[in-house]
This record gives C-alpha cells, sequence and structure tokens, in this order.
C-alpha cells in the first residue's frame, strides 16, 4: 500500500499540472485575441487628384463680369432718373396757349392786362425787343424801329396795344367787346407768316450770292 505522502505528492503533482494546462491555454487565446486586435484594417483605395473649382478656373472672368454688370446698372439707373432739360417751346406757342385758356373768360380791365402782356412777352422774345419795363407809347416805338418785324405786324400790334389800353382806363362801359384774347391769337399768326416769309427772302438772297 501507498503511503498517504506518496498520494500526497500525487495529488499535488496532477493539480499543479492542471493549473497549468489551463494557464497555458488561456494565454494562448489571450495572446491570439490581442495579436488580432492590433492587426490594421484595410485602406480605402486613394482618391483621384481633386479637379479645380469654378471660382479658381474662371475667377477673373467672373470678376470682370459682375463689375460690368454693376456698370451697366448704374448707368442705366442714371439714365433713368436724371433730371430731364426743360423743354424750351417757341414763343409763338407759348403765346398762342395761354391766350387759349383766357377766350372764354369776360372781357374786363384784368383780362385786357394779361392778353397785352402775353403779346409783349411774345414780341418781346420771337423779335429780340429790350426787356426792360416800357410804356405802350415807348413799347410802340420800339416795334416801329425794329428791322426784324415787318411793318404791317408793327402798326397791327400797336393799334392793338392802345385798343386795349383805351378800354382798360375808360371809365365809360364799350358798346362792343374787343375779343381781345382772338384778336391776340389773329395777330400771333399775322406776325409768323410775316417773319416766315422774311426768312424766306434772306435765305433766297444767301443762295443768289
Amino acid at each position: 500500500m501507498r503511503s498517504p505522502t506518496r498520494r500526497f505528492i500525487g495529488c499535488s503533482v496532477l493539480v499543479v499540472g492542471c493549473w497549468m494546462f489551463f494557464l497555458l491555454a488561456f494565454s494562448d487565446s489571450f495572446l491570439f485575441a490581442q495579436s488580432s486586435t492590433n492587426t490594421l484594417p484595410a485602406l480605402a483605395p486613394p482618391y483621384g487628384e481633386i479637379s479645380p473649382t469654378l471660382w479658381e478656373r474662371h475667377g477673373t472672368m467672373i470678376l470682370l463680369a459682375g463689375m460690368a454688370v454693376i456698370a451697366l446698372a448704374v448707368l442705366v439707373l442714371w439714365n433713368i432718373f436724371r433730371p430731364k432739360p426743360p423743354v424750351i417751346l417757341p414763343p409763338e406757342v407759348l403765346a398762342r396757349e395761354a391766350l387759349t385758356k383766357l377766350l372764354r373768360q369776360p372781357e374786363d380791365g384784368k383780362l385786357l392786362s394779361n392778353v397785352s402782356q402775353i403779346l409783349r412777352r411774345y414780341v418781346i422774345t420771337a423779335f429780340e425787343l429790350p426787356a426792360a419795363e416800357l410804356t405802350t407809347t415807348e413799347f410802340c416805338a420800339a416795334l416801329a424801329a425794329s428791322e426784324k418785324i415787318g411793318t404791317e405786324p408793327a402798326q397791327a400790334i400797336s393799334d392793338f396795344l392802345r385798343a386795349c389800353d383805351e378800354r382798360k382806363f375808360s371809365t365809360s362801359p364799350a358798346a362792343a367787346p374787343l375779343n381781345a384774347a382772338t384778336r391776340a391769337l389773329e395777330l400771333v399768326v399775322l406776325t409768323e407768316n410775316a417773319r416766315h416769309r422774311q426768312d424766306a427772302c434772306a435765305t433766297k438772297n444767301e443762295r443768289r450770292i
């Protein structure tokens, strides 16, 4: 029979052998897991070369085009909103428009004065007469001395202005209306016709020379 000492030693060797077996097995699995964890993953294939952007390729052209569009917009806005030059109408047109507004008004001293002033302004502007304040007598003398106005229109305008003064300062009512606005329109037409005839004659004489 075996002694208890031998039995104890045999059991101890058996236990130690089992522990060593388990330790070796665990260490192998741990090393295998660690080695598998440290393995680098597979890398994706590299991308191709990045192409230049639209701004990098055409930045200068885009900048120049933008500046051109802004300049064109500014020019268009300036042309739209700039103050328009005043339209200067011929003196005969201004006189006709002003006299036409007075055709249906009652013929009193105020209307006669307005008609006289309109006719005077027309003659002064159209024939470059002095713009100073003149009496009717002085104005009629300036008309007679002007070489640009024909004799017939000058005499007709002078007679009309004197008639207006007589009506304005008369104390007794007139027997019949003067129809001052209508008569002044007729004088404007008469004067313009005479001026056109003089211009035509001057043009013919220049051509002959």
